[in-house]
């Protein structure tokens, strides 16, 4: 069932010349640049109103200005792009308020339906009763963000998804129309004459429910095509096409967003639809382990999302809240202790990555399509000839694919230096009769101290059964993050895959060419033939730039602009309502 064969665009006499990641470091240098310029381009509050009325064709929700002042004093490198907020918020303006307010408290009325209550009144929130002791932190990590702006917000309930997994799957005939009617809706010929909400909110917030149970449970069994691809267009791959052969890489599933074995388009590599064989490449779509979804538009608040999936994203309590953090430190007066982030070139020039079989739940041998376990394959047991693009023996200027054994490439000249060390901690879990297969084929290690990861040069990020909270720790160090991922965050067009990251497909068949383009070199492994510099240039540039956009400081600029858009989508009056500027003509 693991994939084993690749297929590239390669010269008649199987060399050719440059590498594709020289060009793909251009390419998102050059979106990056152009993206960067369009994030600010309002210097003043009454540029944002005019930029905010261009992107949006409507006016700012109330106390739009009171969010510009907070962004603008926390230094905000992001003023006018909240355009992934947009498309998040679209649809649910074809529902009236008092209809959004309904499902809200439908899906509330129930502990089932596994959602969190948070209830905003007069300027203070609080957690609903019914919620599991386990997810507390989640919730009180979500309104500690929003404690130093919670009293600009108007009298609501929000529901906050306390499972990992994805919500909201809207067939895409419902979406489109959705987002068509969305897109007419609040739009108005004047100007907004109240910068203020209804007075009457925390009344037409309580409403007596009986309890309802207004999701699916489709747990442990494969969603991809009852739920994963159901927003796709009826006529695309994914609503088309079953993959049966599992064994033979899908090389049109990824040519849309490659360039031979490597990811170019990191946005549209997400999308199920032209990807059929996603059904059988990830936990999430294979057997989740708590997987209650909706056909209907449902008003939910989620940390993370599948593409295709209308789930409002914000931003992570996991990582506002700094679950896991990077806190690199030096040798304490005694020499012990010590997990340094060390310079580029003192780190391992090794690839590492440790983790646990959390994805999904394995029934009937699904383990051997999700991710975490291929990975792990791939790095220490596979056994069929591996494709790496490397320079050719006869002309290092060209590039030639090798197809190499596991023990050949541990000799080759070119890469007996580089090495992955990727592995499962501790024991299998959500197997139920599939563990012990499982630790016959991975040999388990402890668990290491979470500091300890700065030691290697390039860190492996995956996502699980939801998002990786360990990403943005990761960004935050010296060391080059490698990322394959299924689901994306409230950040991701705010980073650009190959300028801050390097991007792995979920299918893995570049991983080994990619990691041979930056760690490859030979037997000194100073990197002078690989790429060391190029690699250290993208950890420092996402480094940066994660200290810049998303900071903790940007979440909360992100939330609370979030929560004043949704106060407006349900308030009665919200065709009435928004914020003006005196000096802004229509």
């Amino acid at each position: 069932m693991f994939l084993v064969r690749v297929a590239v665009d390669v010269s008649p006499n199987n060399e050719f010349d440059g590498h594709p990641i020289d060009k793909l470091m251009a390419e998102a240098t050059e979106l990056h640049n152009v993206w960067s310029r369009q994030i600010d381009i309002s210097k003043t509050l009454s540029q944002a109103v005019i930029e905010y009325r261009r992107r949006y064709k409507r006016q700012p929700p109330p106390h739009f200005d009171k969010w510009y002042q907070y962004a603008t004093s926390r230094n905000s490198l992001i003023i006018d792009d909240f355009d992934s907020m947009y498309e998040d918020l679209l649809p649910f303006w074809a529902f009236e308020p008092h209809d959004l307010r309904a499902r809200t408290r439908e899906i509330l009325s129930d502990p089932w339906n596994e959602v969190a209550e948070v209830t905003i009144r007069s300027g203070s929130a609080e957690i609903g009763e019914s919620l599991v002791p386990t997810h507390r932190w989640m919730v009180a990590g979500a309104i500690e963000m929003m404690k130093d702006f919670i009293g600009w917000l108007p009298d609501m309930d929000l529901a906050l998804n306390i499972n990992d997994e994805s919500r909201v799957a809207l067939p895409n005939e419902a979406l489109q129309n959705y987002r068509k009617t969305g897109a007419a809706a609040g739009r108005s010929n004047s100007v907004a004459k109240d910068n203020s909400w209804s007075t009457n909110r925390a009344q037409s917030w309580e409403l007596e429910e009986e309890p309802r149970r207004m999701f699916e449970d489709a747990s442990f069994t494969n969603t991809f095509y009852n739920y994963g691809s159901t927003s796709c267009p009826p006529d695309s791959p994914a609503r088309r096409r079953h993959i049966w052969d599992h064994r033979t890489l899908c090389t049109s599933c990824f040519s849309p967003h490659s360039i031979g074995s490597f990811l170019r388009n990191w946005t549209l590599s997400a999308s199920p639809c032209h990807q059929p064989d996603l059904a059988n490449l990830h936990g999430f779509y294979l057997s989740p382990g708590a997987f209650k979804t909706a056909h209907q538009l449902m008003p939910v608040f989620s940390q993370s999302k599948a593409h295709g999936y209308a789930d409002l994203l914000y931003p992570s309590p996991w990582n506002y809240m700094d679950k896991v953090r990077y806190d690199p430190s030096l040798a304490n007066d005694t020499g012990e202790n010590a997990r340094p982030d060390p310079p580029f070139s003192e780190k391992k020039n090794t690839l590492f990555w440790r983790g646990a079989t959390s994805e999904g739940v394995s029934i009937v041998g699904t383990w051997k399509g999700m991710a975490r376990q291929r990975l792990v394959h791939l790095a220490n047991n596979h056994t069929s000839n591996i494709p790496i693009l490397l320079p050719s023996p006869s002309n290092p200027s060209k590039q030639k694919y090798e197809f190499l054994s596991p023990k050949n490439i541990r000799s080759h000249p070119y890469l007996q230096n580089t090495t992955m060390d990727i592995a499962i901690v501790d024991l299998i879990v959500r197997c139920r009769d599939n563990c012990p297969p499982q630790e016959a084929e991975f040999g388990l290690v402890p668990p290491i101290e979470f500091q300890e990861h700065w030691r290697y040069r390039y860190l492996m990020d995956m996502d699980g059964a939801g998002f990786s909270g360990r990403f943005l720790p990761f960004l935050q160090s010296h060391s080059l993050v490698f990322k394959t991922a299924l689901f994306r965050e409230w950040y991701d067009t705010r980073i650009t895959a190959w300028r801050h990251f390097v991007p792995i497909d979920l299918r893995l068949h570049g991983l080994w060419s990619t990691l041979a383009y930056f760690a490859g070199g030979g037997k000194d492994g100073d990197g002078n033939a690989g790429r060391v510099k190029e690699a250290e240039a993208i950890a420092e540039q996402g480094r940066e730039w994660v200290g810049k956009v998303l900071r903790k400081e940007d979440m909360e600029i992100y939330f609370f602009r979030l929560l004043l858009e949704w106060g407006r989508l349900t308030d009665d009056r919200r065709d009435e309502i928004g914020f003006e500027m005196p000096d802004v003509d229509d």
